[in-house]
């Protein structure tokens, strides 16, 4: 037996607004079919959960759905799949496209049901297009449900109910949508180990989603990753699919596949400290750029640069020609599109982040504003009344004082450095 487990296809992701986006994710789940579905032959098509990027799906997506699953119905091979949190259908309908897809007879839409803590499972009904379990040659699957935070409720559950719905001499394999503890990407909290392993007494194979990276469990649950990066975090993460063999004695051998067709992302690191001037920013960056980037090369896909720039900049933000700057890196790398993220700080801030930790926060903050204070000659012979009369104010501001109060503080301040 052989199938091929995918999961977080993200069909409609739209990165950066690009218009290109929802090419890419169709690409590359259409590469992988075509390698290693049709390719390999295999008996059927695992898909654990966001197959589309959100509830509403735009037409074009639909396209794009209906062609890759029109394709492995007509190369024999069955599709099951379970909803994503992304696939849920909207509060207000007993429907979701994935539902519409199942009734069409284009995939199995694998739902238990669970009423009052307890989950049970039917037969997949050919002539409903529904059920929580569905055979397919020597293999027995069953669904389950998005549970996010209530998933350490929820599994122990399923595992009950496929307790009493094995078959004799079946592979078992469960669809779980769900972040594993130690591998989780995602605040809601994860499943535990504890909590997974309820089910290793009842399947063979657990076959995850969710998380957008590649990890196995003891070769008995296993994540592929999401095929293509719906960010740009995610780029240097292990993604792709799990091609699988089960022999005579149900030996499981998972191969992950990652040769297909996927958008190349780079990230690019800039230091800006020590730059006293815009165009030594500027041109510098794009010395870098123009010897680290790889370039976009005919008949390749073109890459997504993402440039974030660090340290302490020595002029305000606004003298840096940002978009100058991507579009002429744009221009040196043929990418499909640059992302500048301007993670700098002012140099003023350097003195806080070098301060001794002992140093207060008062002293702290004190001595930042001096040196904001003495790089204006108009304050250099004033720098403590100027300085107490910035503190003041703040505070004042702080502990909600009206603005008439704060402006007679001012003036007092003002008057009384006259004065002197």
């Amino acid at each position: 037996m052989k199938f091929l487990h995918i999961a977080d296809v993200h069909l409609g992701c739209t990165r950066y607004q690009l218009s290109e986006s929802p090419r890419d994710f169709y690409d590359a789940w259409i590469d992988v079919l075509e390698k290693y579905a049709v390719g390999e032959r295999v008996d059927f098509v695992i898909m654990s959960g966001d197959f589309f990027d959100r509830k509403n799906v735009p037409p074009e997506t639909m396209n794009y759905a209906v062609a890759g699953l029109s394709m492995l119905k007509e190369n024999g091979i069955p599709v099951v799949t379970i909803e994503g949190n992304h696939d849920q259908k909207h509060t207000d309908s007993d429907y979701s496209w994935l539902r519409s897809l199942a009734n069409w007879g284009l995939l199995h839409l694998l739902e238990p049901e669970m009423e009052d803590g307890t989950a049970s499972y039917t037969p997949w009904n050919t002539e409903t297009n529904r059920g929580g379990l569905v055979d397919i040659g020597g293999a027995r699957l069953f669904g389950s449900h998005w549970y996010g935070a209530s998933g350490n409720w929820a599994v122990p559950a399923l595992a009950e109910a496929i307790a009493k719905n094995r078959r004799d001499g079946a592979f078992h394999v469960l669809l779980l949508h769900t972040d594993v503890e130690g591998h989780q990407t995602h605040p809601i909290p994860a499943l535990t180990i504890e909590s997974l392993k309820r089910l290793r007494a009842v399947t063979d194979y657990v076959a995850l989603g969710h998380t957008h990276k590649s990890y196995e469990i003891d070769n008995w649950a296993f994540n592929p990753g999401s095929l293509e990066a719906t960010s740009i975090d995610q780029f240097r993460e292990v993604r792709g699919a799990f091609l699988v063999e089960i022999d005579g004695d149900g030996n499981v051998d998972a191969r992950h596949v990652r040769d297909y067709r996927q958008r190349p992302f780079q990230r690019i690191t800039f230091d800006v400290s020590g730059y006293a001037m815009p165009d030594d920013i500027r041109e510098a960056l794009l010395e870098s750029v123009s010897r680290q980037a790889h370039k976009a090369e005919e008949g390749e896909l073109q890459p997504i640069l993402d440039i974030t720039l660090r340290g302490y900049l020595g002029f305000p933000n606004a003298e840096l020609n940002i978009r100058a700057i991507r579009d002429k890196a744009q221009e040196l790398t043929g990418a499909l599109h640059v992302r500048i993220n301007n993670d700098s700080k002012p140099v003023e801030y350097k003195l806080a982040d070098g301060a001794d930790e002992e140093i207060g926060k008062d002293q702290l903050e004190r001595k930042v504003i001096e040196d904001l204070v003495v790089r204006d000659s108009r304050y250099k012979t004033r720098i403590d009344e100027v300085s107490d009369a910035v503190v003041g104010a703040k505070r004042m501001a702080l502990n909600d004082e009206p603005a008439e109060k704060i402006l007679d503080f001012l003036l007092l301040k003002s008057e009384s450095a006259s004065a002197d």
